[in-house]
């Protein structure tokens, strides 16, 4: 018994708040992509380009799939970097890279940036990818929750991607692949606007891959869709035609040339899918076992529970009003902390900036925080080393974090490890 790829689609979307897509996807098996341009002036969506791209020039050889994976994306890398070096108004621009690579019964990935991509088995969602960013960093490191990482106000400031440095370092894995496996590469802009939770019940929820990327296109853009959303999936089979006569290895490159075809809602997104049945790969040990028939034991009969006594309507409402007015103290004393207290972070530009209040989202778009004064200095500027420190959004008093703020638009803050 084989496996082979029965199902899979992409699809991309602008979002609510964006006028323009700088996502590219693409759908070319045995390679699955997603990549997030960054740049503006149409910049990121050149980047992006130049990612998936890349995918039709890389080598047809015996390399194993990771070193392939690694090689496409520095490659890529490279070109982006040089075009952005000669050409003044894409300098800075820049791609996350997420692909998969179906060989044989094995999943190989390579990734770059905050894409990411997801892995549902037996109803499990798992995140297969670690994110490059700020927040996440802070996150592994145990100077933040994961639930403040949730609503931090620099989840966008990323720390690797395709473009920005000369060279690159690129994470692989590879993973075995089982009967069912659904694979999901997106965007920050989906998972940006859902949660884990969310998107794993959407899966489970929709009976295609079709129908569930609808539904989480849809799910991001009524949760704001405050950027371009993209989303690739496959999902892995048994074949049971597999025999001596088959042969199938699920290696795309002994299918014709894919058509060129558009896919999703935005047309600047091109996407190549190949028209043959579906990739065959071999199973894993594990799919050639057969499945034994467990006995079901008669349930034990279980004393009935005593009936709840019922609340008076008015203890209800009291209670009621109680939990409210604690919520509302909550938030008050909150908003009045925050007019106390001063951090340094970045703005939407890059640029390292001033705030006054707490680095939290409240739910409904409450922000704790207002910006106060944007510096000249882009964060990437920084070395490494000192942006943790300086962006750690430590509270600081007016004065303080003014200082920092001078110190590093006039190069004076202590060089510390870089």
């Amino acid at each position: 018994m084989a496996l082979k790829i029965v199902e899979h689609v992409g699809k991309s979307d602008v979002g609510r708040q964006r006028t323009s897509n700088e996502d590219s996807l693409l759908l070319d098996p045995p390679f699955f992509v997603v990549a997030d341009g960054m740049g503006g002036a149409r910049a990121g969506e050149v980047a992006s380009q130049i990612a998936t791209e890349e995918f039709d020039k890389e080598p047809r050889d015996e390399m194993p799939p990771e070193r392939r994976l690694e090689s496409i994306a520095r490659s890529a890398n490279r070109r982006i970097y040089d075009l952005a070096a000669a050409d003044e108004s894409r300098r800075g621009m820049g791609t996350t890279l997420t692909a998969a690579m179906v060989v044989g019964d094995e999943v190989s990935l390579g990734h770059v940036g905050d894409s990411r991509c997801y892995r549902l088995r037996d109803d499990e969602l798992e995140q297969l990818t670690n994110d490059h960013s700020l927040v996440a960093e802070l996150e592994r490191t145990g100077q933040i929750t994961a639930e403040a990482a949730e609503h931090h106000p620099q989840r966008s400031i990323i720390t690797r991607a395709l473009g920005p440095e000369p060279e690159v370092e690129v994470d692989t894995y590879t993973i075995a692949g089982k009967p069912g496996d659904v694979y999901v590469l997106c965007s920050d802009g989906l998972t940006g606007m859902i949660s884990d939770e969310e998107l794993s019940s959407i899966l489970r929820s929709n009976e295609t891959l079709e129908e569930a990327a609808d539904a989480l296109i849809r799910a991001a853009n009524q949760s704001g869709g405050k950027d371009n959303i993209t989303v690739v999936m496959f999902r892995l089979g048994e074949d049971g035609s597999g025999g001596a006569g088959d042969g199938g290895d699920g290696d795309a490159g002994d299918e014709p040339p894919p058509d060129e075809t558009l896919v999703g809602q935005v047309s600047a997104t091109k996407v190549r899918e190949a028209t043959p049945p579906p990739t065959e790969v071999s199973a894993p040990p594990e799919a050639t076992k057969s499945r034994t028939t467990r006995k079901r034991r008669a349930p034990r009969p279980r004393e009935a529970a005593p009936r709840p006594s019922r609340r008076h309507p008015v203890r209800r409402i009291v209670g009621a009003v109680v939990a409210v007015a604690l919520v509302a103290a909550i938030v008050v004393g909150l908003y009045f902390a925050s007019r106390q207290a001063y951090f340094v972070g970045t703005n939407n530009a890059g640029l390292v900036t001033l705030y006054r209040g707490v680095p939290y989202d409240l739910p409904l778009g409450v922000k704790l925080y207002s910006e106060q004064y944007a510096s000249g200095v882009p964060a990437n500027a920084i070395p490494s080393g000192r942006r943790k420190r300086v962006l750690d959004h430590e509270l600081r008093s007016e004065n303080d974090a003014s200082d920092l703020v001078r110190q590093l638009e006039r190069g004076q803050l202590d060089p510390g490890p870089s």
